[in-house]
């Protein structure tokens, strides 16, 4: 028993100055465990009262992506563990926290790239790294925000390091800054202070790392509310390529390149140098340009000579390299309809859009969208969905309606990480601009940058407004609510709160400018009776007859009503 005692002593003790990848693991555990257990607490710090706060959830299913993704894993190795967990959380990555999330530990993983074991110095550079990546992971970064949290508590973090730092007084000091500088995020963000809550990405990244410290400190972690591995690594049918199997088809070889600057000019780099020394070892190439990553793909006998090319300008971020002769033998033998199905011709172009309710997904059906992508509010598809879609349309070009503002950084993210096409993510921020957007399809154009750029046009003709339930008393936009109301907004502008729900729909038109519109079209919700409908319907037949109102069975949740004004 003392000799055990004595072990576990010297366990901790080593732990606490150097972090390898099995203890690593353990806080990744526990972080999302510590997450998964506060979600709801998350969820609930959201700006507007309604019922369709999902950041905590949205954290926690990213975090567990990765969680997922370590299964199995067995290996002290930090750099491998890293990069595994990272793949796992770019994929599961859901919402605009969840992808900052999963770019600040991709960032995280940059920094581990070449240490198998690390002390407090070398964790605090990483967790640099991960800030940076995070901050460049957003178009225009808002401080007040889980990148500010993040920011401010690493770099008080390792500005307190010293030669005789551990990991235990590194995340200490981390932990305690992340919180000192959530309760700041309100004087950073009006619409914070004017809801009276703190910044919700924060919280969870504070719940994370608070998950993190109790592990380093022996603090033991309720894992059971963490839900089973959503991702398992295929089966390799072993006995399908033997010591005396000949390679036959080769290796299906793909790559996500980032260029480096210390190695070639990133913004003058044409991959038409990288397609010419494909075509000399390989066919079935794809390979562009998307900001600074290169998306490679490529069917080769020599996928060493890729990896050694390909090093000449940056460093890879993503790879995977599949035996296809193992590939071969297991469709011929168990799936013979899904090779037919993957050797299908490549459209030129295809769409895929996000819609939340039957009504609204099988009205995109019918005005052209190839596959949709369930989610919405309270139900953001992750990056690995997207993954999926595109892989389904099989084309050229795809083009993403994403028609939520939460969900545009993981269509964006996956379409980084798709290989098989070039990917246009068409910036829709709610269901009206979708809808517009989508009813203007034409692939009549050559130039899909050109069909991209007018479905954007497309966008700035509707005006979109929700109707919801209020959670909680608040003051927004000079708009007092009170729990239970029906309040009226266009996106982030609160615009009405009244007691009942038709009385609130009419003064949300009126204030949208229905009375200079030719066209209201209004997604009926799930909670809509069909009384009110048809009081609306009169009220705007009455009061403004040369308006055409158009109602539809969208069936989403939360929102009785969403109008469309043209």
């Amino acid at each position: 028993m003392k000799e055990m005692e004595t072990k576990d002593k010297d366990f901790a003790e080593a732990a606490d100055k150097l972090l390898d990848g099995e203890l690593f693991a353990s806080m990744v555990r526990g972080g999302a465990a510590q997450l998964r257990s506060n979600a709801t607490v998350v969820n609930n710090l959201n700006v507007f009262p309604v019922p369709d706060g999902d950041t905590g959830d949205n954290m926690s299913m990213t975090i567990e992506g990765g969680v997922a993704a370590l299964e199995g894993m067995h290996t002290d190795n930090l750099a491998d563990v890293t990069q595994k967990l990272s793949q796992g959380m770019l994929l599961g990555a859901r919402g605009n926290s969840g992808v900052i999330l999963s770019q600040f530990f991709a960032g995280m993983t940059k920094g581990f790239a070449k240490h198998e074991r690390a002390n407090a110095q070398v964790v605090g550079m990483a967790m640099q790294e991960g800030v940076k990546q995070a901050y460049a992971s957003v178009i225009t970064p808002t401080e007040g925000t889980i990148l500010t949290v993040a920011r401010e508590a690493v770099e008080y973090a390792v500005s307190r390091l010293t030669e005789s730092s551990t990991l235990v007084s590194l995340f200490s000091d981390l932990i305690k800054e992340m919180y000192n500088s959530l309760q700041r995020t309100p004087d950073l963000l009006e619409a914070l202070k004017e809801a009276g809550v703190i910044d919700s990405g924060g919280a969870g990244l504070f719940y994370i790392m608070q998950g993190f410290y109790k592990i380093l400190i022996g603090e033991e972690i309720d894992e059971s509310e963490l839900p089973p591995p959503a991702v398992k690594a295929p089966a390799v049918d072993f006995s399908s390529f033997g010591p005396d199997s000949v390679m036959t088809y080769g290796y299906c070889t793909e790559l996500l390149l980032q260029l480096q600057n210390a190695k070639v000019d990133v913004e003058a780099f044409d991959e038409k140098v990288i397609v010419e020394f494909l075509q000399t070892i390989g066919d079935s190439i794809v390979a562009f340009k998307t900001g600074t990553i290169v998306k490679l793909h490529v069917h080769t006998m020599t996928p060493e000579k890729v990896l050694e090319f390909c090093r000449q300008f940056g460093e890879f971020l993503t790879m995977k390299i599949e035996n296809m002769s193992v590939q071969h033998s297991s469709t011929m033998e168990e799936n013979e309809p899904a090779k037919a199905e993957e050797n299908r011709p490549l459209k030129a172009h295809a769409t895929v859009a996000v819609a939340s309710g039957n009504g609204i997904e099988e009205l995109f059906r019918q005005l052209g969208v190839d596959e949709v992508v369930p989610g919405g509010q309270t139900n953001n598809p992750s990056a690995q969905d997207f993954l999926t879609a595109f892989e389904k349309v099989h084309a050229k070009n795809i083009y993403v309606f994403p028609n939520n503002g939460n969900i545009i950084m993981a269509a964006k993210q996956a379409a980084q990480l798709y290989t098989e096409g070039t990917v246009y993510v068409i910036e829709s921020k709610d269901l009206g601009q979708g809808y517009a957007a989508i009813s203007s399809l034409n692939f009549e154009a050559d130039d899909p940058e050109q069909i991209a750029a007018m479905l954007s046009e497309a966008m700035d003709m509707v005006t979109t407004g929700y109707i919801s339930t209020s959670i909680r008393n608040a003051d927004l936009g000079g708009v007092h609510i009170e729990c239970g109301d029906y309040i009226g907004f266009v996106g982030k502008e609160m615009m009405v709160s009244l007691k009942d729900k038709v009385a609130a729909a009419k003064e949300l038109l009126e204030k949208m400018g229905i009375a200079d519109s030719y066209l209201v079209t209004t997604f009926v919700g799930s909670e809509a009776e069909p009384s009110e409908i048809e009081e609306l319907e009169a009220w705007v037949t009455e009061t403004y007859p040369d308006v055409e109102f158009y109602t539809t069975d969208g069936g989403q949740d939360v929102y009785p009503f969403i109008f469309v004004v043209e």
